[in-house]
């Protein structure tokens, strides 16, 4: 059967670095100053140093430019129609610049016949499907697949859909965009939980070359995992004032406990060489890490994927796999792992070629 690779992974993210000006914003948001003393040591603790978005933290010097504390004023946080506005003005010019690093050939975009785009933080349409299409030029009789409001899992489910197409459909190539803008769903809240979940959350972009060309990493399978009594501790829905979140406190330790009893599936019997986890955060990072009993040296490139950008959702995962890739030696067994609603974890398995 025909084998389908991740031939290359270009990633991109925009030119605002918020996290510090966002930690200083948020603790002045919370009246209470117990709960700004326990979100200021978190945040030295979160292991996250840069997060970007495309809003500015300062007045803005260009025309297409937005400025954060207009968009964020005490007491008139944007409405949801209005953030969809500002995700329409900036995602297509942020996929364009993951787009651009891909650095396709025009014989690489001719045999692109399918586009799959996942995102869980900004919709319109006709949409980025149509804007990644013309961005490239690729056939306007392309096929597109648009793979909505997953969360940080949604990049697996991605490729479990790009390696049937290339198993289906050998002499055609995929092209896999995952971009999330999650900075335009800041919620004005006294809730610390709430502001905690905002710490770790940027933005970011990945595109990815699959096709059956044997370079880069073999897709080999995938396995979904849901941990039972857990559907209320992740939860994303559409409000009045942007997507509101709800994450529990509950999900590292629930995620241990799940990969305790699941260990010896992700290796199907043989080592694993390469681990590409979702970077959802430091507690999620240790939780895998105590879970699968892994040597901390087996996370490094997810915890500097954290470190240098924090959780982008969807993206996050592609930014590892593009780690592993710079490094990664002919043979090696890989095993890429998100989390997300359900409690959900999604899982690929993978050798470098």
């Amino acid at each position: 059967m025909t084998g389908t690779y991740i031939n290359r992974i270009a990633t991109a993210v925009p030119e605002h670095d918020v996290h510090r000006a966002f930690v200083e914003f948020a603790a002045q948001m919370l009246s209470d100053e117990r709960a700004r003393a326990v979100f200021l040591r978190m945040a030295e603790k979160s292991e996250i140093e840069h997060r970007f978005s495309p809003l500015q933290v300062s007045k803005p010097t260009a025309a297409n430019a937005a400025d954060a504390h207009e968009v964020y004023q005490r007491g008139n946080f944007p409405s949801t129609a209005e953030r969809m506005k500002m995700f329409e003005r900036f995602a297509p010019a942020l996929a364009a610049r993951a787009l651009d690093g891909l650095a396709l050939t025009a014989s690489e975009r001719n045999r692109i016949r399918h586009v799959i785009v996942t995102c869980c933080t900004g919709m319109y349409a006709p949409g980025l499907d149509f804007a990644i299409i013309d961005h490239l030029g690729l056939s306007p009789s392309a096929e597109r697949t648009m793979i909505g409001f997953m969360g940080c899992y949604a990049a697996i489910n991605g490729l479990k859909q790009a390696r049937h197409i290339v198993r289906s459909e050998p002499s055609e190539s995929v092209l896999l965009v995952d971009l999330e803008v999650c900075t335009l769903h800041l919620q004005e809240t006294q809730d610390l939980s709430e502001v905690l979940s905002f710490l770790i959350f940027g933005d970011g972009c990945a595109a990815s070359l699959i096709s059956s060309d044997p370079v880069g990493l073999e897709i080999d399978d995938f396995r979904a995992i849901q941990v039972k009594g857990t559907r209320d501790l992740i939860t994303w829905r559409i409000g009045d004032l942007g997507f509101d979140m709800l994450l529990s406190g509950r999900v590292p330790r629930e995620i241990a406990k799940a990969l305790r009893a699941e260990a010896k599936s992700f290796s199907n019997g043989s080592s694993v060489d390469l681990w590409a986890v979702h970077p959802g955060g430091r507690t999620v990072l240790d939780a895998v890490e105590e879970g699968l009993e892994l040597c901390p040296e087996m996370l490094c490139a997810s915890r500097r994927v954290l470190a240098r950008y924090g959780n982008m959702s969807s993206a996050t995962v592609m930014f590892v796999m593009r780690e592993l890739m710079k490094t990664a030696r002919s043979g090696q067994a890989g095993c890429a792992m998100s989390f997300g609603p359900g409690l959900t974890a999604e899982t690929m398995r993978f050798h470098a070629v």
